[in-house]
């Protein structure tokens, strides 16, 4: 019923743009969504998030100014365009619903996951 797809990952080398897309389920449409990514070995961390009814987005510190989400209400997708990539972007990107915004980011539903690979 409720989803969250992915898609768009792949291999970029660094200082190239990638950019993710995200198809929502109409169950999220009012909902926060966002992007999470996880390394291997390290902690699935917060990388961005938007308001489907507008606003300013939020970024982490270590994406601010390289990466922008974005929404297109009419299509029921999210996206995150990400430019100047770097080896520590290596990770599995997922789409997120019901992204908290406060304290602690997380997130109450997630996608498959899409892969990112970002080479030197």
């Amino acid at each position: 019923q409720a989803q969250l797809v992915e898609s768009g990952g792949g291999l970029v080398q660094a200082g190239g743009s990638l950019r993710l897309s995200c198809t929502v389920s109409r169950t999220f449409i009012s909902n926060v969504l966002g992007w999470f990514r996880q390394a291997p070995g390290k902690e699935r961390e917060f990388v961005a998030a938007i308001r489907w009814s507008g606003g300013s987005p939020y970024y982490a510190d270590n994406v601010k100014g390289r990466f922008t989400i974005s929404r297109d209400n009419a299509k029921n997708m999210v996206y995150l365009q990400m430019n100047s990539l770097k080896p520590e972007d290596t990770a599995v990107y997922y789409c997120a619903a019901d992204v908290k915004l406060s304290g602690t980011y997380g997130a109450d539903y997630w996608g498959q996951g899409t892969p990112v690979t970002v080479s030197s």
